[in-house]
Formats: structure tokens, sequence, C-alpha cells
């Protein structure tokens, strides 16, 4: 594997045109009480960290944990504009690649170019930065300290509890980085303005794509995400991009996952994804939206945890990505969107969502399957299957535009009352509320695919996958919670001769019940204490799953994929 996936990132490098390649990891830092005056190392590194050296007791083996997959679809359907048009797209798309170097780290080449080994500097590539993104954010490079909280949004020295006191409007702007002026104060700094020469140019790519746009309301949409990149007001594109029905290319462009700033979950992260809509699939999907108000009025909590109605606008569909970029592709990758992020835009129109189905292939076929061969028992691993990965993925997402947005004690967003815990709280309901689901619908008879067995036993085999992500990022808080808690509840057991795992079928669903009711009403409440005990408490790795963990290691399982992408590999001038 070690050859190939040093050959693959380099035809990825070059695809880039030399700057670099779902889960964002938290360094192990108190946030309570640390500055980020550690940062200062990270960027004036020693001489030996700019002579490329791998940090000490880093395994090289680490380097190989991403499998290189081609993205790529069949385009041969697509006329001469449509062809160029994707083109235009993936250039902007890069530009979105160079901000989240800035954001994450800074310029990619002053650290790339320092690399000596090829596969240090390929790893550097694919996590956009010196940080091990599925290994808590530990530093492979020597020199380098933990990565910082709040990445590059923040000033290295400034402390959690200055921002705190900072008597500023409007500063948990998503939009905004935070800087200090002449005289040492805090100040902000819109987005539109600090990457002023880079968003113009990625504005204008999205005019001239416009102008190729074969489906009107999609030429609209282009246009007004355009003004936006200028403007940092995305409200009136998003509400755009939700009334489009009937475009097949898509693209997801901007700041928009908060994930990166580990240190409030305030400032959003640029990225893009772009998009081929499978109509075959697609279809087979669009029928579960119109249950989204029933389902919410079904969830196991006091009617005033599910009191918002869900917009009846939503929409599912699946995809083949295109090209991945920036935070999307930074370490593990995404397979599944759910979108807009903005509370209002949700309560007015509903989110789409979107089944990224090549990519959700390649991590079935080249890691979920084999991870059920080492921990799954045998009798269960029928269960296993394509379908019902798809169908939970698909749910999970779902499930974010359900539950609340508003507290019900003083109407404030959820997301900001719990402050850091809030994405891995949401990434935990979604998982467990999309199960949730899936079961509501195969007691319906509304699911005809599979058994129902099928998607808790692959649910369990979702878990050992995405809890390799690391357990310090939003997702892996999320999974290890989990697996904790449905330990605590025998909703599985493990042989101890075999080290396979089994799930028993009534319990998981008793504590899927109980565990949907625990994080509705968390959020719900806003209760930031109860939040963060509830992480701290569960969402980690105990010493019997590392040694499980451990085992996929040995058996070469790779953690997640690296994809080789981009105009040479799509056929396209």
């Amino acid at each position: 594997m070690k050859s190939a996936i040093f050959a693959a990132s380099a035809l990825a490098l070059a695809v880039l045109g030399g700057c670099a390649a779902d889960e964002k990891n938290t360094p192990k830092i108190d946030p309570a009480s640390e500055t980020k005056a550690a940062k200062t190392e990270a960027v004036q590194p020693s001489a030996e960290a700019k002579a490329g050296s791998i940090a000490k007791g880093v395994d090289p083996s680490r380097f190989n944990i991403y499998a290189p997959v081609e993205l790529n679809a069949d385009l041969s359907t697509l006329s001469d504009n449509q062809r160029q048009l994707i083109g235009l797209l993936i250039d902007a798309s890069k530009i979105m690649d160079q901000l989240f170097w800035l954001q994450s780290y800074g310029p990619a080449q002053e650290l790339l170019s320092g690399i000596e080994d090829s596969g240090a500097r390929t790893f550097a590539n694919i996590n956009y930065g010196p940080w091990d993104r599925l290994n808590d954010n530990k530093p492979f490079i020597e020199g380098y300290s933990d990565k910082p909280l709040g990445a590059e949004f923040y000033p290295e020295d400034m402390s959690k509890k200055e921002f705190e006191a900072w008597q500023q409007p409007g500063k948990a702007r998503l939009y905004s980085l935070v800087r200090r002026d002449s005289n040492g104060k805090l100040k902000l700094v819109p987005y539109h303005e600090a990457y002023k020469t880079e968003l113009t140019k990625a504005a204008d790519l999205l005019r001239q794509a416009s102008a190729l746009a074969e489906d009107q309301e999609f030429a609209s949409y282009l246009q007004l995400r355009a003004d936006a990149l200028l403007t940092d007001d995305f409200r009136t594109s998003d509400m755009a991009w939700m009334d489009m029905k009937n475009n097949r290319i898509d693209v997801v462009i901007g700041p928009i996952e908060n994930y990166e700033d580990q240190l409030f979950a305030y400032r959003t992260a640029y990225e893009s994804y772009v998009l081929l809509k499978d109509m075959a699939w697609s279809e087979k999907l669009a029928k579960f939206a119109a249950f989204l108000p029933e389902l919410q009025r079904g969830l196991p909590v006091d009617d005033a945890y599910k009191a918002e109605t869900p917009g009846t606008d939503s929409d599912l569909n699946a995809y083949d990505v295109l090209y991945y970029a920036g935070h999307s592709n930074a370490g593990s990758k995404t397979i599944a969107i759910n979108l807009p992020n903005d509370e209002e835009v949700q309560l007015a129109k509903g989110t789409r969502r979107l089944q990224l189905k090549n990519a959700m292939r390649a991590k079935f076929d080249q890691i979920l399957v084999p991870i059920s061969g080492v921990l799954i028992a045998e009798d269960q691993r029928k269960h296993i299957t394509f379908d019902a990965f798809f169908a939970n993925t698909m749910f999970h997402e779902v499930a974010h535009g359900l539950g609340i947005k508003k507290t019900v004690t003083d109407g404030s967003n959820v997301r900001q009352a719990l402050k850091e815990t809030s994405s891995a709280l949401e990434e935990g309901k979604a998982d467990i509320l999309g199960l949730y689901m899936i079961t509501k619908l195969h007691e319906k008879g509304e699911i005809e695919e599979g058994v129902l067995m099928d998607n808790y036993v692959t649910f369990l085999a979702g878990i050992f996958r995405s809890v390799r992500f690391g357990a310090a990022s939003a997702h892996g808080k999320a999974n290890m919670m989990r697996f904790n808690f449905f330990q605590e509840n025998g909703a599985f057991t493990r042989d101890e001769a075999t080290g396979e795992y089994s799930v028993d079928f009534e319990k998981m669903q008793e504590a899927m019940t109980k565990l949907s009711n625990l994080i509705l009403t968390i959020q719900g409440n806003g209760d930031y204490k109860q939040a963060v005990e509830l992480l701290d408490g569960k969402g980690v790795v105990g010493a019997a799953l590392q040694a499980d963990l451990d085992r996929l290691k040995d058996a070469d399982i790779p953690v997640d994929v690296t994809f080789i992408q981009g105009r040479e590999v799509l056929g396209l001038k």
C-alpha cells in the first residue's frame, strides 16, 4: 500500500495545482484555561522541523492509513457546456482549498516544501498541516506542538477568558477572523475583507459557470453564491440552493462547517464539493422527505422538545462527487451532507440531504467489509450490506433536521448554548435518531430493502469504522459516547474467546430510545454542563476497545480513503 499511496498522492498534488488534499480533531488541552501561546512554536518551528524531520515516536507506517481511490463518474451524457462548467467549478474549489489551508495552518507550501520524507509530505498534504487529524491532532513533524484549538481563526496568544470578556457585538460571527489591532486589542476582520483577492477570483469563476448552466435555477444560484462570497451574506443563496430541484450538476461551496474551530465552534471553514446527481438513486429516496413531520412528532421525548416543525421542502438525493476541496477533504472524507446550517433557512425550508454514493461505496468496500471480518460475529456478518450502510448514513443526515434548534429555556440557538460541545452532541443526535427513524420506517413497511437487523449490525460495524477517526473529533466523541452507552445498556455483547461482537436486537432498541431522549433533552435545555459531563464521561476509548482497534491496524485495514481527483481524472480539458 505504501508505494501506491505515494504515487496516488503525487498525482493528487499535481491535480490540485500545488495545494494539498470527516473528521476534525481537538488537541488534548483544557479549553477553559489554556491560551494559544504554544502556537508560537508551530508558527516558528525548529531547524529540524524546517528540514522535514518526522517527530520522535511517530511510526512511519502511520502514513499509510489512507487508501487511495480514484474519484470518478460517468460524464458521457453531459453536454460540452456542462463539462466546461464542471471544470470551472473545480477551479473555484481549488481556491477554497487554499483558503482552508490558511484557516487551518497557513500557506501550504511553507510546510510542504520543507518536508523531505515523501510519506510525511503526503500525510501533511492530506491533513492540511503537520497534525494527524485521526490521532487527536498530534504533531507528526518535529518542532510542532499540539494543534491550537482555534486553528488560525484567533490570535495565537488569546485565551478563552479574554474572548469571553471582550465586549464586542457580533464576536461569535460565523464569517469573521479575530485579530489584534495596532494597540493589541481584539478586533473582527470579515472573511470577505481578509480573503478579498482569492474570493474575487472564486466569485468570477462561479459567474463564468453560471453563464454555461443549462438550468436557470442553478444559474441564478451560482450568481447569488458569487455575491455571497464577496459579502459574507449567505442566506439568500442558501434559500436559492434549497429551491433548486432539477439541476443535475451541483456545487456546495463557501465557509460552511464550524468543526475546525475547536475553541468555540463559532468560525466556519472554507470547503467545496462538485457533484453530479444520480437520477435513479435519487428517485428512490425522494419519498422519505414527506415523513419528516410525522417522524418529528413521534420522537421519544416530551412534547416541548419536539414542538418545532421541520421544513417540508427537505429533499433526499444521491450524488457522485467529482471533487472535494478544503474542509471536506481534510483527513477523513465526508460521505453525506445535510445543509444549510442556517437555522432560519432550516425552519423556513428544511434542509437538503446529499448522499455521496461513490465515496460511500469506496469506504464500504475498502474499510467496513474488512472490519466486519475481524470484529463482527460470523453468524451476523450476513447483515453487513451496502443498502444498510447507505440507509444508516442517509438517515443520519435526515436526523439533523429533527429535534430542536432553539432551547426551551430561553429560545437561544442550541449551537451557541452548548458551545464547543454542540458539534459532538449534534452528531450524536443524528446518529441515534437516524437509527430510530429507520426502525420506525421499517415498522411502517416504508423501507423494503433487507431486514432491520441489517441496519443494526451495520450500525455497530460503522461505530468501529468511525471511532478510528479519533475520539477527540466531533464525530469521534459522538461514536464513543454511543458505543459506551450501548455497551452499558447491553445493546451488544463481546465474545471473550474470539473478540467478536454480536448485536442484541431488543436491547439495541431500548438503548436507542433511551439515548435519543437524553440527547434531545440536553439540547432542548441548552444544558452545557450536562453535555460536558456526558461527552467527558463516555466520549473516550477504553482499553478493551483500543485492543480491538489495534487488531484492525494489525490486519492492515485502512482507516479512511484519500482521493485521486481533478480535471485529468474526469477527462476534462
